[in-house]
């Protein structure tokens, strides 16, 4: 009997796995298994030890999927899991060698909206101003749900965001990770 395929899903800055909540029934009416990733954001190998973990309780083939920042996260926790059979880059970075997200974003003009990200707290996490949340963030979202994921935004660590992979315990981002795999 063939086993059925999983679909991991792991969200992007400023975000929680219920990010996926309109995706995840569409997939498991497809017939997928599908599992949300809850990263903690706190630094790029923390956000790709919680995924390998949750990659090696998968059962069978896994699709890994990630959007934004969680391209970088999906880049690490697939090397050496043998179940990842594709990754799935959802306008999500994937880096090359000795890049990070803080020097390929000082590459060209900034990004709509990241006049709201505000600088790092006292504690080294980065927010989005609530007012400017869904331009910088929500644009397609409307302007209630907008104002919900503005509420419960998750920080992103400054460490994260200035992380080179290659520098990573374990080199846990080899370059090309992307490269070797089946990516859509």
């Amino acid at each position: 009997m063939k086993s059925k395929t999983n679909i991991v899903l792991v969200h992007g800055a400023w975000a929680d796995g219920s990010s996926w909540g309109k995706v995840i029934p569409f997939l498991q009416q497809k017939g997928f298994t599908v599992t949300a990733a809850q990263i903690p954001l706190t630094s790029l190998a923390d956000d790709i030890v919680v995924t390998r973990n949750l990659l090696a309780a998968q059962e069978g083939p896994t699709v890994l999927a990630g959007h934004s920042y969680a391209g970088v996260v999906i880049s690490g926790a697939a090397n050496d899991a043998p179940n990842v059979k594709a990754l799935v880059y959802i306008a999500a970075f994937g880096l090359d060698e000795g890049e990070s997200i803080d020097a390929l974003s000082k590459q060209g003009p900034a990004p709509a909206g990241a006049a709201a990200v505000r600088p790092p707290d006292e504690n080294g996490f980065l927010w989005i101003d609530q007012d400017g949340f869904a331009k910088a963030f929500a644009a397609d979202a409307d302007l209630v749900e907008a104002r919900i994921m503005a509420a419960v935004q998750k920080p992103l660590s400054i460490n994260s965001f200035i992380a080179n992979p290659d520098r990573q315990p374990g080199n846990i981002c080899r370059r090309g990770t992307w490269l070797r795999r089946k990516t859509r």
